[in-house]
């Protein structure tokens, strides 16, 4: 029987000028892929650079966080934009991080949407559109998507690699998509919650829904968020209780 092998995420660099957020370097000792922040919700140049290189020096993988272009919302509203802006953007947002992670002997490895943006690609036909064409215009880039969305059903089927995720830290609706976050109860706090989903998620390929129903979900990445409460605590947690199993931590790609 073949090892599981799992890769565990986080959303970093998500500070903006004298702004920090959460503790990136703490993070890239813990997770295998960081998602770093391009400018749409969070994520100015310097900061960019800085969770580049750092991610550079432990040999952390890192996806381009495109988002709406809505720093004061955080990326977390949804924005009726215009498919080509909305393409243009992630274009835009992914080839600045391109750029810096150049300079820093870095290379972005994939795309993973943000926020309000990832929920809306679950099941917004016209906004999954624009995205594809983003990523077939920019090239060999994997999206990192939720399994069954309509943006990595429409991806698959332009021959775009797609790497399914699934989350450690959000509770789940029977349609297996996220508990919206205005919801009691969407995010998870406590890290025996926290790492038991993960290991649910990485070697049963299920999830329990927050009425307590086990539904499918194989993925080969799980994400834990870097703003969330205690998140390095969690994130160890995570790690711990996968690698006692005998789960392989290891970047998907």
């Amino acid at each position: 029987m073949s090892q599981v092998r799992i890769d565990l995420n986080a959303d970093l660099g998500e500070g903006y000028g004298s702004w920090p957020m959460g503790d990136d370097d703490a993070m890239l000792a813990v997770v295998t892929t960081a998602n770093i922040a391009c400018g749409g919700h969070a994520g100015d140049p310097t900061t960019m650079r800085a969770a580049l290189a750092a991610a550079a020096a432990r040999g952390v993988a890192v996806t381009a966080h495109v988002a709406y272009p809505d720093l004061l919302g955080f990326g977390r509203r949804f924005l009726d934009i215009a498919p080509a802006e909305l393409t243009d953007q992630v274009i835009a947002q992914t080839g600045v991080l391109q750029a810096m992670a150049r300079v820093e002997g870095a290379r972005v490895g994939g795309v993973k949407p943000h926020g309000a943006l990832y929920t809306a690609l679950a099941h917004h036909e016209t906004q999954a559109a624009a995205v594809v064409e983003a990523l077939r215009l920019l090239g060999d880039l994997p999206l990192v998507a939720a399994p069954g969305s309509v943006v990595a059903d429409r991806a698959a089927g332009e021959g775009i690699e797609v790497v399914l995720e699934g989350f450690a830290d959000r509770a789940y609706t029977a349609d297996g998509t996220l508990v919206p976050r205005r919801e009691p109860g969407a995010v998870l706090a406590g890290a025996e919650q926290v790492a038991a989903q993960a290991l649910s998620i990485a070697t049963e390929g299920r999830v329990r829904t927050r009425d307590g129903e086990q539904i499918p979900l194989e993925v080969a990445s799980i994400c834990l968020h870097g703003d969330t409460p205690g998140a390095v605590e969690l994130a160890r947690a995570v790690r711990a209780r996968l690698e006692g199993a005998g789960v392989e931590v290891t970047a998907a790609r």
